[in-house]
C-alpha cells in the first residue's frame, strides 16, 4: 500500500466505544466499521480530553488540552490566535475541510478588536476553527436558531414545515398524523417522518462525496472531517432503522445500588439531574437505546457506502481513514444520562485508524492497548502529510509509531481529561464558586483518579472493578495510589505548553549557540581575555 495522500476523519457524536460489533456488542453488528478495524488498528484505551462536545472537539482541533485552549463549554469561543490543525495543515499546503458538526463558536470580540471582518477570508478561517466549511451543520436546530442548509434541502423535496429539521427529520407522527416531538424521550421508539435517504446521516455522506469529487479536480491534498450529527439526541431514527431493535435488545444497565448509597457529592448531584433521573428509568432505556442502536447501524451502513465510493475512484488505498467519536453516552448506566463524568461510558471513545502505508502492514487488524488521547490525532495528521508537528504547541503525540509496529519507550504512562461544570445546575446544587467547578481525571490504565476541587477525590480500580462501581477515594489502603496520581496530575498541571509563539528549537539555540553573546550582549564578562575565550569556544 502507498503512503496516504489524503485523510478522511469520521467523527460521530455521542457514540460509545462499546456499541460497535468489533468491541463485542452482543446485538449490534457493525460490519463496515469492523472492516475498517480489520484493515487498521483499533485503539482500546482512547480517551477524550473533556467528556462534552465543545471542549472535546476543541482539543481534537487544536491538539491541546482544555486547560491550554481555554474553551470549557459548548459555545465558548476558541480565542483568536489559538493555533488549530487547519493552521498547521495550511502551512504545508493541505486543505482542512469540514462536512458536518464542530460546535465551534467564533471569537467575535477578538475579531472586532483586531478589525477582522467575520466574513473575510481570515475571519472565516478563524471563525471555523481552521476548517474550510464545505457544509457546517452543528446538528441542533430548534425553532428560532439560525437555519441550516439542510432545511432548504428538505423543502426542495417537498418536506414543508416552519422547522423541517425538527418536524420531519427529528419527529414522528401518530396514526392521525399529529407530530410526536423527537426531543421527548417517550417518542424515541417512533420512526422519524423523513424517508431514510433524506435523513441527516446519508445527507452528510453525500455532501462528503460532493467534496471529494471537487477535490479530485482541485488536486491539492486534503483532510476531510466528516462529522456525523448522530447518534446524538434527539434520539429518533428513520425506518428501517427505527424498527431494527427493540426492548429485548437492550443490555442490562451497568449500575449498582452501592453507587447511589456511597456517592461522591459531585456524582450524587449529577445523578439527580433531570436527564439522569429519566434515563435511569427502565422504560426510558427501552425506548432510547433501540433508537440509539438504529442510528449507529445507519452510520455503519453509510461508512460502507463511503468506502465503496472511495474504492470506485481508486482512493481507498491512498487515503488514511480515522473513525472516532467526541465522547460517549451513559444511557442510564451508573444512574446517569448524558456524558458528564469520567466513567468509561462517557470518557472512553472508539478509535480506529487505517494507515495505507506499507509500513503499517504488520499492524493491520490488531488492537493497541496504548494510552491514547484525542489530542494525538492532530500531530498524527501533520506527520502523515510530511510536516513536522510543532512540539511547543501540540500537547498530543503522533500515533504513527503505534500504527507501524513501534511502541516508544517513553509513551505516556498516564492520560488526562478535564471537566468544567460551572454552566450547569450542579454548580448551584453544590454551592460552588464558578472558578472551582473543575474536575480532573488522571488514568494510568488501571487506576482512575478524579480530582474534584473543593471535595475529596474519587478513585476506581479498573482491574478489580472494571465496571467502576466502587469509589475508593476514601479507602486508606489506596492512599499510595492517590498520592502517586495526584503527583502526576500536579506535574501535568504545572507544565502546559504555553510558549506557542516561540519554538523549542529557538529556545534551545539561544543557550546552545550562545546567541546572546553572538548578538553583542556581553553580560557579566570580566575582561578581554574571558571574552576572547568565549568567542573562541562558540566560533566567532
Amino acid at each position: 500500500m502507498p503512503h496516504a495522500k489524503n485523510i478522511i476523519w469520521i467523527m460521530c457524536d455521542q457514540l460509545r466505544y462499546d456499541y460497535l460489533g468489533c468491541t463485542g456488542h452482543k446485538t449490534l453488528k457493525t460490519p463496515n466499521i469492523d472492516a475498517l478495524a480489520a484493515r487498521g488498528v483499533r485503539f482500546s484505551r482512547a480517551y477524550v480530553q473533556s467528556p462534552i462536545c465543545g471542549p472535546s472537539r476543541m482539543s481534537f482541533y487544536t491538539g491541546r488540552y482544555m486547560r491550554s485552549h481555554g474553551s470549557h463549554w459548548n459555545g465558548w469561543p476558541l480565542r483568536i490566535g489559538e493555533p488549530t490543525l487547519g493552521d498547521h495543515l495550511k502551512k504545508i499546503g493541505v486543505r482542512n475541510v469540514l462536512v458536518g458538526k464542530t460546535h465551534m463558536a467564533p471569537d467575535l470580540e477578538g475579531l472586532k478588536s483586531l478589525g477582522i471582518a467575520p466574513d473575510s477570508i481570515i475571519g472565516v478561517h478563524v471563525s471555523e476553527c481552521g476548517f474550510e466549511p464545505w457544509e457546517r451543520d452543528d446538528g441542533l436546530h430548534p425553532t428560532g436558531r439560525p437555519r441550516p442548509r439542510y432545511d432548504a434541502y428538505l423543502r426542495e423535496r417537498g418536506f414543508e414545515a416552519p422547522n423541517p429539521w425538527e418536524q420531519w427529520a427529528n419527529s414522528g407522527e401518530d396514526a392521525e398524523g399529529a407530530l410526536q416531538n423527537g426531543w421527548l424521550l417517550v417518542h424515541s421508539d417512533k420512526a422519524a417522518r423523513i424517508p431514510e435517504e433524506h435523513s441527516e446521516t446519508p445527507y452528510m455522506t453525500r455532501r462528503a462525496m460532493d467534496f471529494i469529487g471537487d477535490a479530485e479536480q482541485d488536486g491539492r491534498p486534503w483532510c476531510l472531517h466528516l462529522s456525523y450529527i448522530k447518534p446524538h439526541w434527539p434520539y429518533i431514527a428513520p425506518e428501517p432503522y427505527a424498527s431494527m431493535y427493540g426492548a429485548g435488545d437492550v443490555q442490562p444497565a451497568i449500575r449498582s445500588h452501592k453507587e447511589r448509597q456511597q456517592a461522591h457529592p459531585v456524582f450524587a448531584a449529577y445523578m439527580d439531574m433531570r436527564y439522569s433521573r429519566n434515563m435511569a428509568r427502565d422504560e426510558a432505556r427501552e425506548k432510547v437505546i433501540p433508537a440509539y442502536m438504529g442510528l449507529i447501524k445507519q452510520i455503519d451502513d453509510q461508512v460502507g457506502a463511503l468506502m465503496q465510493f472511495l474504492q470506485a475512484r481508486g482512493l481507498l488505498d491512498s487515503t488514511m481513514i480515522v473513525f472516532t467519536s467526541d465522547h460517549g453516552d451513559y444511557l442510564g448506566d451508573h444512574w446517569m444520562g448524558e456524558k458528564d463524568l469520567f466513567h468509561d461510558q462517557s470518557a472512553k471513545i472508539p478509535l480506529i485508524v487505517v494507515d495505507p502505508s506499507g509500513a503499517a502492514d504488520t499492524t493491520r487488524g490488531t488492537v493497541s492497548d496504548a494510552l491514547v488521547e484525542a489530542i494525538d490525532l492532530a500531530p498524527t495528521f501533520i506527520e502523515v502529510f510530511g510536516g513536522t508537528p510543532p512540539d511547543h504547541i501540540l500537547e498530543g503525540r503522533s500515533l504513527l509509531p503505534l500504527l507501524r509496529g513501534e511502541r516508544p519507550a517513553d509513551w505516556r504512562k498516564v492520560l488526562f481529561s478535564e471537566y468544567d461544570y460551572s454552566m450547569q445546575d450542579v454548580r448551584l446544587k453544590l454551592n460552588q464558586p464558578i472558578e472551582r467547578c473543575r474536575l480532573f481525571m488522571a488514568f494510568d490504565g488501571r487506576w482512575k483518579y478524579i480530582h474534584a476541587s473543593g471535595f475529596r477525590p474519587m478513585l476506581y480500580d479498573l482491574l478489580s472493578d472494571p465496571q467502576e462501581f466502587s469509589d475508593r477515594g476514601e479507602d486508606p489502603a489506596c492512599a499510595g495510589e492517590i498520592a502517586r496520581l495526584q503527583a502526576a496530575l500536579l506535574d501535568w498541571a504545572l507544565h502546559p505548553k504555553s510558549h506557542i509563539t516561540t519554538s523549542n528549537a529557538r529556545i534551545a539555540a539561544y543557550a546552545d549557540q550562545q546567541l546572546q553573546v553572538k548578538a553583542g550582549v556581553l553580560i557579566g564578562i570580566w575582561d578581554e581575555a574571558e571574552l576572547a575565550a568565549i568567542r573562541q569556544r562558540i566560533g566567532i
